[in-house]
């Protein structure tokens, strides 16, 4: 989504501050932001916990923890409980009877999209912009475009958007098949296309696991190309699954398998997995407070661990990045990449946090300038580096 990646071209403009090596295993640094000067970048590269900043570092990471359980909460609501006062939106997709969700095919060709959407991020943005900032010999740039570098998370994160594909497929959040996905029907009408489908989706997570760790300095390697082709022999696939299924489903003689498919991938994958994102920022929220109110090694490695908790269920709901998540805004609000580094650091001076907020009166610059200070990565330079969490000195 062009969300996290709002992007290349003002993304590299502002790398020109910066200069930091690719093969640098040490190398500390982040996104030089939209503005300033090399100064300001290589200071908030290198910026530490420290007795001076404690205080406003410690609130700084309760307010995005904060926003992070609200937005959570929020999309758990919005699913499950009412969304915009109506119905809730697991009602109105089970339902399909809109103008946004015709008919069950209508929801099936979604669910086939988003899947084929997050497929295609991660072979082509994900992995595939480092590669090519990279390979044009931009080898900070491409450094910096690796998402989740802070806490050496990219592969696994990038595996999880895998996964969550594999249980939209499947139906369920356990690696299994379940009896009413699209999976199981497929297997019947083209057990040939579902093969296919289960094979190159077990082949991207493989290949995204193989490239050596940490990702970040192994960008260039033929581990992250077979990861890139994989990537996109999985999204070709889902494409070739999507307009079979179209055609199939279409004339709605289908309709009672589909309806039942539609329920189980609401009640089995998006429900379980916005709860568990829910509950698991709320205990984000807890230990991020526990640091905040007595600070101390072993709270911010509690922290970090937590932080990788709740971060699992956000990936695994990529595969599903359409209605609330996507019409309100939740989704650049927890998971913007790249961050504007330098501005964070001046919040942390300023303590300024009411500029983490946003409202939709707010030009898109604005919008984008809150949400590029907020979220799971902003929370993750605060809590890690060089994949370790932070300490207190």
């Amino acid at each position: 989504m062009g969300k996290k990646f709002f992007y290349v071209a003002a993304f590299v403009a502002s790398m020109a501050f910066t200069a930091v090596s690719c093969s640098d295993d040490k190398g500390d640094g982040g996104n030089g932001g939209n503005g300033g000067n090399g100064g300001d970048a290589d200071y908030a590269a290198n910026l530490d916990y420290n007795s001076s900043n404690a205080a406003s570092w410690g609130n700084y990471m309760y307010n995005v923890a904060t926003l992070l359980k609200q937005d959570a909460t929020d999309l758990y609501n919005d699913w499950n409980v009412s969304y915009d006062g109506g119905n809730s939106y697991a009602v109105t997709f089970k339902n399909h009877n809109n103008s946004t969700y015709p008919s069950a095919s209508s929801c099936i060709q979604e669910i086939i999209e988003g899947c084929s959407t997050i497929s295609d991020e991660v072979g082509g943005a994900k992995l595939g912009d480092p590669y090519n900032l990279y390979q044009q010999g931009k080898t900070t740039e491409a450094l910096y475009a690796v998402e989740s570098w802070y806490s050496w998370h990219s592969r696994d994160d990038y595996t999880n958007n895998i996964w969550s594909i594999r249980n939209c497929y499947y139906g369920s959040l356990d690696g299994t098949v379940n009896s009413n996905s699209i999976s199981a029907i497929m297997s019947t009408l083209d057990p040939t296309l579902d093969t296919e489908v289960k094979d190159a989706i077990q082949a991207a997570a493989n290949a995204i696991q193989a490239i050596e760790q940490p990702l970040r300095n192994n960008i260039n390697s033929s581990e992250t190309v077979a990861a890139m082709e994989a990537c996109t022999d999985l999204t070709e696939k889902l494409e070739a699954l999507n307009t079979k299924t179209q055609q199939l489903f279409a004339s709605g003689s289908y309709d009672t398998q589909l309806d039942a498919i539609i329920n189980q991938y609401v009640d089995g994958v998006v429900l379980p997995t916005y709860k568990s994102l829910m509950e698991k920022n709320e205990a984000l929220l807890t230990s991020v407070t526990n640091f905040k109110n007595s600070p101390s090694n072993e709270n911010f490695a509690a922290a970090c661990n937590a932080w990788l908790v709740a971060r699992e269920p956000w990936e695994k709901s990529e595969g599903f990045l359409f209605g609330p998540v996507d019409a309100k805004g939740l989704d650049p609000n927890m998971d913007s990449w790249p961050l504007d580094q330098v501005a964070i650091v001046q919040i942390l001076e300023s303590r300024n946090y009411d500029d983490l907020n946003w409202v939709d009166s707010d030009t898109d610059e604005a919008i984008e300038a809150s949400q590029a200070v907020r979220g799971f990565h902003t929370l993750e330079f605060l809590l890690f580096k060089d994949g370790q969490p932070r300490t207190i000195n």
